[in-house]
């Protein structure tokens, strides 16, 4: 069967990886659906689509069906799968932040566990038992442990589960990139604006960790990487038939911490970044590194950008976009 007749539902696809996802998953030749409850995407009030989905559009001269929903609406997924026959779905409608995760963890829980819960039901319910979900902390933990249990009573289920850790950048062309809402969460959407001074300043938090420099290390992912390894999961899945449950981990393998981030953005932008340490953040880890032998071996995916890349992705969006999606 040719991509092109294959019909993907991209649950929060108005967002950051979902975004950049789609994106690929077009390029392609997938047709996509995309919903999203767009609380962390802009809409112009002139227009029925997310500007993100619009320059999407754009891009790829091609047309996306894209439905305003929450996944914790059940009626509303129903509905939406009345109306289309999806042969797969990708699930990144979530809630993300360790921190306000910390400080929330009902939200969490409801959104990213009773709506996933909603998804699968109705995916059960239409026969759709292929899935690709992305789990992020203890309610994406048990997420995974519901879609194990699932296709161990069920084998006609066939779920990826992609791990990944930080994903960062943007698309190359400048026209899409990570848009966050208020404050940002995560290290690099914050450094980039605080070079082109939208900020003031960076707060590293915390410079005491046992790492080589005290800052935390993560392992950093461009985002055109990751949503790759989407679609390379997703075609795995439509060419193998495959069933059950599998993990993949998705990442370069190897680590950088705050402080080589800011000397990578630096060089690359040729802005001074200025920062200061204050007290750590409820909930982070030292250092965090993905496997992704697995990945690369079964998949055929395999990360391709560096920091460097990273960083000067990050800094023509914002350049491009100092306001992000608002015209």
């Amino acid at each position: 069967m040719a991509n092109k007749s294959w019909k993907v539902l991209v649950t929060g696809g108005a967002g950051y990886i979902g975004s950049h996802t789609v994106l690929e998953l077009l390029q392609a030749d997938f047709e996509v659906v995309v919903i999203d409850n767009l609380s962390n995407a802009y809409k112009d009030d002139n227009n029925i689509k997310p500007e993100c989905i619009l320059r999407i559009e754009k891009l790829t001269n091609k047309k996306i069906v894209f439905i305003q929903c929450d996944i914790t609406n059940l009626n509303e997924l129903r509905d939406i799968f009345k109306k289309h026959k999806f042969h797969s779905v990708i699930h990144f409608a979530a809630l993300k932040a360790v921190g306000e995760s910390c400080e929330k963890p009902l939200e969490y829980y409801k959104t990213n566990v009773c709506g996933t819960l909603n998804l699968l039901k109705v995916m059960r319910d239409f026969n759709v038992k292929c899935n690709c979900t992305n789990p992020y902390g203890k309610t994406k933990y048990m997420v995974e442990e519901i879609l194990k249990d699932l296709c161990t009573s069920n084998q006609e289920w066939s779920v990826i589960s992609l791990r990944y850790f930080n994903p960062v950048g943007a698309h190359s062309s400048g026209q899409i990139g990570e848009d966050p809402n208020g404050v940002p969460n995560n290290l690099m959407p914050y450094i980039a604006q605080v070079s082109v001074g939208k900020r003031e300043i960076l707060y590293i938090y915390g410079n005491d960790y046992d790492t080589p420099d005290g800052t935390g290390v993560r392992d950093y992912i461009h985002i055109t990487d990751l949503a790759m390894g989407h679609v390379k999961a997703m075609i795995y899945q439509k060419i193998h038939n495959s069933t059950g449950f599998k993990v993949f981990n998705l990442g370069t393998g190897k680590g950088y911490s705050v402080l080589e981030v800011i000397q990578a953005f630096e060089k690359a932008s040729g802005q001074k970044i200025p920062y200061k340490i204050v007290e750590r953040r409820a909930g982070d880890i030292s250092a965090s590194y993905a496997d992704a032998s697995l990945a690369n071996k079964e998949l055929g995916w395999q990360a391709t950008k560096n920091i460097g890349d990273m960083c000067l992705d990050t800094w023509k969006w914002q350049q491009n976009n100092p306001n992000g999606y608002k015209r």
